[in-house]
């Protein structure tokens, strides 16, 4: 399946590529999500006549996610949860956690912006956590689990 991008797509390419993807990918995530359109002849010069446009919004975005970059530096946020006497948890701290732990402390964050390579923490103590806040924008942020009283 052809497609052209209408942003940034981690591993695929930048606005504007003319990509060929497997259709299930294509037809299920990046063209509902609007970041690709079918790469038919009038999708083509739609794109050439709307490019300045789309790169106006893509740099947009783009500085949005880097303000809120700058807004968790230096962030950390303490999650409660269930532990043993030796500091292991009952169950685990996932994205949703931490996601909702940031934003319960004001800093709006989705799950899916929070990126976890090691799987959840499943013992209490001080964790570096990345966040993927756009395709060019990442930061790492302090996660504190403790046990509850």
């Amino acid at each position: 399946m052809d497609l052209i991008l209408l942003q940034k797509v981690t591993n695929l390419g930048v606005l504007g590529d003319k990509v060929s993807v497997k259709p299930g990918y294509g037809r299920n995530y990046l063209v509902p999500q609007g970041k690709a359109v079918p790469a038919t002849a009038a999708n083509v010069a739609e794109f050439e006549a709307k490019r300045a446009e789309y790169e106006a919004k893509a740099k947009a975005i783009h500085d949005e996610a880097s303000g809120r970059a700058g807004k968790f530096e230096g962030a950390s946020v303490t999650v409660k949860a269930n532990a043993s006497t030796e500091g292991k948890l009952f169950g685990s701290v996932g994205p949703r956690d931490i996601a909702e732990a940031f934003t319960a402390a004001g800093l709006p964050l989705e799950k899916s912006e929070v990126v976890m390579g090691e799987g959840p923490l499943r013992n209490i103590g001080e964790y570096d956590v990345l966040l993927k806040l756009h395709a060019d924008v990442e930061t790492t942020v302090k996660v504190v689990v403790e046990a509850e009283a």
